[in-house]
């Protein structure tokens, strides 16, 4: 499992965002981190999901999983 900092998943979030015009679902909130994230709805682009992984009572880090087309486990938090 690759983990990812937080800089990282902020600035894919940004490009995501703000580039490719997505949309950004929080859905579940984060403690040290950003939590799970939903990106999705950008046109001809991957829909992305960032969660964040406990390491330690005082960091954690961020897994990203791209996948073509939105995972029916989220379908409803959209």
């Amino acid at each position: 499992m690759k983990l990812y900092s937080l800089k990282s998943c902020e600035s894919l979030i940004d490009t995501y965002v703000n580039t490719y015009k997505g949309v950004l679902t929080t859905i579940e909130e984060g403690v040290l981190g950003l939590g799970t994230l939903l990106l999705h709805s950008a046109s001809g682009k991957k829909c992305i999901v960032i969660k964040e992984v406990y390491l330690t009572p005082w960091s954690s880090g961020h897994t990203i999983r791209k996948y073509n087309k939105l995972p029916r486990k989220y379908e409803n938090s959209i």
